[in-house]
């Protein structure tokens, strides 16, 4: 058993119950959690489905000679049973077990993180113990009752289909994932979830001349690969002023050349900035319909933005940016279901690309069209986008403007003094079969992504594209007040150039940096983690420009076009969607 506690790690205080101590006596063991036992990260722990955690003494001596150790306790792995018998390489998801007063059930493979690796003394731990095939197993409680160490262990069913431990850890995170055994894994009700959620996606995954490209069970940010790694010339054609604030260009190639068209709802990276002068990069979602021969970005007008003022003051139609291939997977998904396209400000750039698609094809879906500005002068697209909708024969449109000026017209301009919010959409009979898109600032997000689920619409309806950079996942860590992205501390590095595109940093590489993923953090700039050694995929970026080498090697490879930044360094200058 253990309680979660903070402890120390790489200059971050972590809160985790990786730490278990044996105990004597009966314990109860209940549906959540045994008595007297907790778990730190209730995301990737604990739960009905992960109520107690196994593992085998058989996999210690493993170890031991692996590792070359003889120092290790019971718990070391942070199990609640450590168990003679039951080896991941028998033990199927779907068997049941009797254990003194209680029945379990296996449900799913360990995901393990990073922890185990501070525990261990071993940061490559979380990496190690799904390359050997040694992950351990949770149990699911379906009948309580009292436990105690000695108590034998009976089963009493085997699950169906007979898929291991191993065989469904192996599945998901190592290369190859053949559709029969995803589609038999999905006929076991006792699996997990999450793990079934997972299997779906690599179910449903496109492939690239018949081979997939990445996981899309671990990560969903890989999206279709990129037309072209790095940069092209595009030409300024058209510069035009959409409100008081925002700006399009219309980009062609400068070798006459098509580019691909993108999907609706993605974005490219652009080098800006004249020769003289470090290049500005920045990326920004595609604003008009997608097209072989032009790209449209639509760009703010920024109190303090060193590269939306170049844009607004100095940039001429003529002159020459470099852009990046389309990327990302905040895209129309097709079907026939009703369609929300949600936002605010300049988040309205992605989504007006899929409105355009969507007139285009004279789509016979249910659209809705909600935006919030502050009031007509910052409006963009507001003719545009009435034109748009025209073309459609089941369109909604609620515009609200939370400071409206007086010549702005109530009914004609705008539909609701305020914001558009969560309770703003609880007058809309929004249906709640829709797919919704939704982007603008974080806080807008947060709060219409809650609005939305409350209103009974699905969560993996609900897809949201952020500006700037993306959310920090780095799980166990304690809060703390986090500085805006800064150059490292210390003197600069002599190595190769790392540019980090949404954040609008460049930085030289130093080796006294193990990883990305350490660079990254040692400049506040917001990641996405979890095992930091190649196995989860949590931390799969975009890699704009470049190439990277891995130490350690990941499991599975990321999607054409990413980077794995927990375990990449650079081999080269390069530039990452971060």
């Amino acid at each position: 058993m253990g309680l979660p506690r903070d402890i120390t790690w790489q200059g971050k205080i972590v809160n985790t119950a990786i730490w278990k101590t044996p105990v004597d006596g009966t314990r109860m063991v209940r549906r959540l959690n045994v008595d007297g036992d907790g778990q730190g990260d209730l995301a990737g722990h604990g739960g009905e489905r992960r109520a107690v955690f196994v593992y085998q003494i058989d996999s210690y001596r493993y170890w031991q000679e692996q590792l070359r150790r003889d120092d290790f306790v019971y718990g070391q792995f942070g199990e609640n049973f450590t168990v003679d018998g039951l080896p991941d390489t028998e033990v199927c998801i779907g068997d049941r077990f009797r254990i003194g007063g209680a029945l379990f059930e296996v449900t799913q493979p360990r995901v393990t993180c990073y922890r185990l690796g501070i525990r261990m003394d071993e940061p490559e731990m979380a990496a190690l113990v799904v390359k050997h095939g040694r992950p351990g197993f949770y149990f699911r409680v379906l009948e309580e009752g009292e436990v105690q160490a000695g108590d034998e262990i009976t089963k009493v069913a085997s699950g169906p289909e007979g898929m291991s431990v191993f065989e469904i850890n192996a599945l998901l995170y190592m290369p190859g994932h053949p559709r029969d055994q995803l589609e038999r894994a999905l006929r076991i009700p006792a699996l997990s979830p999450g793990w079934r959620h997972s299997f779906e996606a690599l179910l449903k995954q496109e492939r690239k001349q018949g081979a997939p490209t990445g996981n899309d069970g671990l990560t969903a940010t890989s999206g279709p690969p990129p037309a072209w790694r790095g940069f092209r010339p595009l030409r300024v054609s058209r510069k035009v002023r959409e409100s008081g604030s925002v700006v399009s260009l219309v980009l062609e190639p400068a070798d006459g050349q098509p580019v691909a068209a993108a999907l609706p709802g993605q974005f490219v990276v652009l080098r800006l900035g004249p020769a003289s002068a470090p290049a500005l990069m920045r990326s920004y979602s595609l604003s008009g319909e997608p097209s072989a021969t032009r790209y449209r970005v639509s760009v703010k007008r920024e109190a303090d933005g060193t590269a939306s003022g170049y844009i607004d003051d100095e940039l001429q139609v003529g002159d020459i940016v470099q852009a990046s291939a389309a990327r990302g997977s905040f895209t129309l998904r097709p079907g026939d279901t009703p369609v929300v396209l949600m936002s605010a400000g300049i988040g309205v750039t992605p989504v007006l690309a899929m409105l355009h698609v969507l007139a285009a094809e004279a789509s016979t879906r249910e659209v809705w069209w909600l935006y919030g500005t502050r009031n007509g002068r910052e409006h963009p697209f507001a003719e545009e986008a009435r034109g748009l909708l025209k073309a459609l024969a089941h369109h909604h449109s609620h515009i609200c403007y939370s400071s409206p000026e007086p010549m702005d017209r109530p009914d004609i301009d705008f539909d609701a003094r305020g914001h558009l919010d969560a309770q703003a959409l609880k007058s809309l009979n929004l249906p709640r079969d829709c797919d919704v898109y939704v982007c603008g600032p974080s806080s807008f997000m947060s709060d219409l992504s809650v609005g939305l689920a409350a209103l009974g619409i699905a969560p993996d309806r609900i897809h949201t594209e952020m500006f700037g950079a993306g959310p920090s996942i780095t799980p166990g860590i304690v809060a703390s007040s986090r500085r805006p992205p800064h150059l490292p501390a210390g003197p600069p590095g002599s190595g190769p150039l790392v540019s980090f595109a949404r954040t609008g940093l460049n930085v030289r590489w130093d080796q006294t940096f193990q990883s990305l993923l350490e660079l990254a953090e040692a400049c506040d700039v917001p990641v996405r983690w979890s095992c930091r050694t190649g196995v989860c995929h949590t931390c799969e970026t975009g890699l704009v420009e470049g190439s990277v080498g891995y130490r350690p090697d990941p499991v599975d490879a990321p999607a054409d076009g990413n980077v794995l930044i927990c375990c990449a360094k650079p081999e080269g200058d390069i530039v990452i969607d971060l």
